[in-house]
C-alpha cells in the first residue's frame, strides 16, 4: 500500500508540473453564454469580452479600430446553444493586449457581446457565415440583434486566476432611421444583382439633400453631386437647420479638416445666389464592410453594377435630376475618395468630374509605406526598393516595424502588425469589417474556403505575390489603371480630375496620390496634368482644401462652364 501511495503521489506531481501555469492556478477565464429568452436558436458567430477602466461608456463602445482601443478578446462559436458557454481564456488572442495574462491586476468594467452570423449560399457555390448588416453599417458593437451582457465591475488578477460568467441577456434594438424633412429624403431598395449573388436579400439606399426652391419649382431639374463615403444615415455634408453645440475637441478637429459646421453649411445652402443642385450619399453595405467601394469584386459580387444600374437610376427617376454626364459630379474623402476617383476613371462617359479628397491607396506601390509588388513582408522592410528609386538600409540585426498610421506630426500610431492583430481578434477568415479585411475582400481573389485570400499572412506579414498582382490586374490599382488605359479614357478624363490630400495623411495616402500626379505630368494624347493640392504643414487625414460650401461654389462654376451651350450659370439654378 505504501508503494502504491507514493506512486500515486509522484504521478500526481508529474501531472501538476506538466500542466501550464494558468491551469495550475485556474488562470484567467470568461464564460460567455446567452439565455433562450434572448435568442432561441443556436448561434454561429463570434463571442467577445471587453474590458476597461473607463465607466463613462459601455465597454463595447470603447473598442474598435482606433489606436487607444480598450482591451478585448474574441473567439468563434459554431452552433452554440442557449446556456452553453463560449470560453475566452489566456490562450485567446486579444487586442491591444495579446493575452488576458497581460492585463494588470485591478478593478475593471467588463461586458460580453455576441456577433451573430448568417449563412449565405453564394452564387459561386460557396456557403459562408457572415454578419448580415442591419442598416447600422457593419458596426458589430451596435448592430441590431447582437447580444450583450450587463456591465459588471469586477476585480481581475491574472496571477491569482479567476472565472467570470457573463450572460448575454440583452438584445441590441433596431436602428431608428431619421425621419424625412423638407430638405432631406431617404430611399432604400432591394438590389436584385447583389441578392442573386449572396443568396439573400441585400439592400442599398441613398440620402438625398434637396436644393432651395425644389418644391416651389416643380418644372426644374438639377445637377447632382454624388458624395461618396462610409455608411451613414446623416444628411450630406452634415447639413442641419439648427446650430448644435460641439466640444472643444470636435471644434479643433473640424477646423483642422478645414470644414464648417453643418449649420454653417445650411446657411450657405439656403442663401441667395448659391448654386442649386441635389446632393446624394449612398448606403451600400456588404457582409464584409460598411461600404462596397462601388465596384464589382470576386468576394463581394456585382456591387459596382448594382450602384450604376440599380441605385443611381432609381434616385434619378425619383428626383428631378439632369440625367446627363456633364451634370453628374463626384466627391468624397478617404474610402469615399477612392470611390469617387474609381467611379470617374471606370465610368468616364457617365460622370462629369470628380473632387477627390484624401483617398485610400490609389496606387499600390504605396499601400501606405508598403509596396505590395516589391516588398516581401508587410510588417517590416526586408529589401531595397527599386521601382521608386528609394533605397533603404539592409538590416541584419534590426528590423524596424512598418507604421500603418501616423499622427499629423509624424508620430507613428499603429503598425501593420498591430492592425493585423486587431483584425484577427475581430474575426477569422477576413471577416473583420476593417480596412485590411475589406481591401482583401474588395480587391483580392476568393480563397479555397470561399473567404477572401489575404494579401499578407496576418501572423507573419508575408506577402502573397499572386494576390498583389490580382489587385493590379483587375483594375483596383487606380493609378495603374489610368496609366495603362490612358489611350482609351484620357480624352474623357481631360479637365475632370481634382485631388486634394494632406502631406501628413495618417495612412501616408499622399504618397499614392503623388504617384498618380507623376504619371499625369507625362501623359500624352491628351496631355492633362489634373489638379493636385497637397496640404502642408501638419495637414493630416480628413484635410480639405476648401470648406464644403466653397466646394459647391467651385462645382457650380464648373457646371456653368461645362453645361451645353452655357445653359447654366453658377447662380441660375
Amino acid at each position: 500500500m505504501r508503494l502504491v501511495s507514493w506512486a500515486i503521489f509522484f504521478g500526481a506531481m508529474i501531472l501538476i508540473f506538466a500542466l501550464p501555469v494558468d491551469a495550475q492556478v485556474g488562470g484567467p477565464r470568461f464564460e460567455i453564454s446567452f439565455p433562450a429568452a434572448a435568442h432561441a436558436e443556436a448561434i454561429t458567430g463570434r463571442a467577445f469580452v471587453m474590458i476597461t477602466r473607463d465607466a463613462s461608456r459601455e465597454p463595447r463602445l470603447q473598442v474598435g479600430d482606433w489606436a487607444d482601443s480598450a482591451p478585448f478578446f474574441g473567439v468563434d462559436v459554431d452552433s452554440l446553444k442557449a446556456g452553453e458557454p463560449a470560453v475566452i481564456d489566456a490562450g485567446t488572442l486579444g487586442y491591444p493586449l495579446r493575452s488576458l495574462k497581460d492585463l494588470p491586476a485591478g478593478d475593471y468594467y467588463v461586458q460580453g457581446l455576441m456577433q451573430i452570423y448568417t449563412d449565405f449560399h453564394r452564387a459561386d457555390g460557396h456557403v459562408l457565415w457572415m454578419h448580415m448588416d442591419q442598416w447600422e453599417g457593419q458596426h458589430f458593437t451596435r448592430s441590431p440583434g447582437n447580444l450583450i451582457s450587463e456591465v459588471q465591475r469586477i476585480h481581475l488578477d491574472p496571477a491569482a486566476g479567476y472565472s467570470v460568467k457573463l450572460s448575454l441577456a440583452k438584445v441590441i434594438p433596431p436602428i431608428v432611421v431619421p425621419p424625412d424633412t423638407a430638405w432631406v429624403k431617404r430611399v432604400k431598395i432591394q438590389s436584385k444583382l447583389m441578392g442573386a449573388f449572396w443568396g439573400r436579400p441585400i439592400y442599398f439606399g441613398a440620402t438625398v439633400l434637396l436644393p432651395k426652391g425644389y418644391d416651389e419649382h416643380p418644372g426644374v431639374s438639377y445637377p447632382v453631386v454624388y458624395l461618396q463615403g462610409h455608411f451613414s444615415l446623416a444628411a450630406p455634408f452634415g447639413f442641419q437647420t439648427e446650430p448644435s453645440e460641439e466640444s472643444d475637441f470636435q471644434r479643433i478637429a473640424r477646423e483642422n479638416r478645414g470644414t464648417e459646421t453643418g449649420y454653417e453649411f445650411y446657411q450657405a445652402w439656403n442663401s441667395e445666389h448659391f448654386p442649386r443642385m441635389v446632393v446624394v450619399t449612398f448606403q451600400h453595405p456588404t457582409p464584409y464592410f460598411d461600404d462596397s467601394y462601388a465596384i464589382n469584386s470576386a468576394n463581394d459580387g456585382p456591387a459596382g453594377d448594382a450602384v450604376m444600374t440599380e441605385l443611381i437610376p432609381y434616385v434619378e427617376e425619383h428626383f428631378r435630376i439632369i440625367r446627363e454626364p456633364w451634370a453628374r459630379l463626384l466627391t468624397g474623402g478617404s474610402t469615399g475618395g477612392w470611390e469617387s476617383l474609381s467611379l470617374m476613371v471606370h465610368h468616364p462617359d457617365f460622370f462629369g468630374g470628380t473632387w477627390t479628397f484624401f483617398p485610400d491607396q490609389i496606387d499600390f506601390r504605396r499601400y501606405g509605406l508598403l509596396n505590395i509588388y516589391e516588398d516581401e513582408n508587410a510588417f517590416f522592410v526586408t529589401k531595397e526598393h527599386t521601382e521608386q528609386n528609394l533605397v533603404y538600409a539592409n538590416h541584419e540585426w534590426f528590423q524596424p516595424e512598418r507604421p500603418f498610421e501616423r499622427a499629423p506630426d509624424g508620430q507613428p500610431e499603429r503598425s501593420f502588425r498591430d492592425v493585423s492583430q486587431l483584425e484577427l481578434v475581430l474575426a477569422s477568415h477576413g471577416r473583420s469589417g476593417q480596412q485590411v479585411g475589406v481591401f482583401d475582400a474588395t480587391f483580392g481573389p476568393v480563397g479555397d474556403d470561399g473567404y477572401p485570400r489575404g494579401l499578407w499572412d496576418k501572423t507573419t506579414g508575408k506577402i502573397d505575390r499572386e494576390v498583389a498582382l490580382y489587385y493590379r490586374d483587375h483594375g483596383y490599382d487606380l493609378s495603374n489603371y489610368v496609366a495603362t488605359h490612358w489611350s482609351e479614357i484620357g480624352k474623357q478624363l481631360n479637365g475632370k480630375l481634382y485631388l486634394g490630400v494632406g502631406e501628413m495623411d495618417h495612412g501616408s495616402f499622399n504618397l499614392a496620390v503623388g504617384l498618380l500626379q507623376d504619371f499625369l505630368k507625362t501623359s500624352e494624347n491628351p496631355h492633362y496634368e489634373g489638379t493636385f493640392v497637397f496640404g502642408r504643414p501638419l495637414k493630416g487625414h480628413g484635410w480639405h482644401p476648401m470648406t464644403q460650401a466653397e466646394l459647391i461654389r467651385m462645382m457650380g462654376k464648373f457646371l456653368a462652364e461645362h453645361s451645353p451651350g452655357g445653359a447654366l450659370t453658377a447662380s441660375q439654378y
